[in-house]
């Protein structure tokens, strides 16, 4: 089945969720399927969820009432779990969508990842850590935003920063390394497209959330690593070589070994 064939059930958090970024998740979720279940959970007589009313129409979201039965106690994210996992044994899906800033959701995307659906998350920046990393391929809404207005023009001070900025965050930086590592050939230079593939096979990550559209404008930003382009292919290597073992290194071993 083509990626784009992909069965997805898309399941909204509305009390956990802005309804002005519907139009920009249906469109991003359109390159990886087709949203064939789409559900929105709330207590639809609260006013906080009146801007949802208009989105749920014009995009044909079926509404879950969840009444608040005890104060305190969020009774949506319990009715968006259960109808999750009648999905996952009812319907024959290819993955889930799941759209909040909530980390309650993070035990129910580990146990959808476990039957071999992937899951794409949705959520403001204030979305905690646990629920980002357990999903499939999280993105930011603001991410998403920024990228559709985004001009190309940029001057001097402002790529400085983001490479100073970019450069601290130690876990971005062993994850692009460890990519470009692990698929590179005896050269040292890796096809961008296999690092963009290891990287997905190992950590929800989107250019985006860091301000760039695309991997090769992120890998140049951060500025650790080579780069050549060979037609539209594009390869890179890490500019700090790869440390050897040297032959001398050997010789105590291999001496130990004869004597013994």
């Amino acid at each position: 089945m083509q990626e784009l064939d992909a069965k997805i059930a898309l399941l909204i958090d509305a009390d956990n969720s802005p309804a002005s970024k519907i139009d920009v998740i249906l469109s991003e979720l359109a390159k990886y399927g087709v949203a064939n279940v789409r559900r929105a959970y709330g207590n639809w007589t609260n006013p906080s969820l009146k801007p949802w009313e208009d989105q749920l129409h014009e995009y044909a979201i079926r509404p879950v009432q969840q009444f608040d039965y005890t104060k305190g106690k969020n009774a949506t994210d319990v009715a968006l779990v259960i109808d999750a996992m009648d999905l996952l044994y009812t319907q024959r899906l290819d993955a889930f969508c799941i759209v909040s800033s909530d980390s309650d959701f993070t035990p129910l995307v580990m146990r959808i990842l476990t039957s071999g659906h992937k899951v794409y998350g949705f959520g403001e920046k204030k979305t905690p850590p646990p629920f980002v990393n357990a999903c499939s391929k999280f993105i930011y809404l603001e991410a998403l935003s920024e990228a559709i207005g985004k001009s190309n023009e940029t001057n001097g001070a402002t790529e400085e920063k983001s490479t100073k900025i970019l450069k601290k965050d130690r876990k971005l930086v062993h994850l692009l390394c460890n990519a470009v590592e692990a698929v590179c050939a005896d050269d040292g230079w890796s096809h961008l497209g296999k690092v963009g593939q290891q990287i997905a096979n190992q950590a929800s990550f989107d250019p985006r959330n860091y301000g760039y559209r695309k991997l090769s404008e992120l890998i140049e930003a951060i500025s650790i690593f080579e780069i050549k382009r060979d037609n539209q292919v594009i390869w890179v290597k890490n500019k700090q070589p790869r440390k050897q073992m040297e032959p001398m290194n050997l010789l105590p071993e291999l001496t130990n070994n004869i004597t013994n």
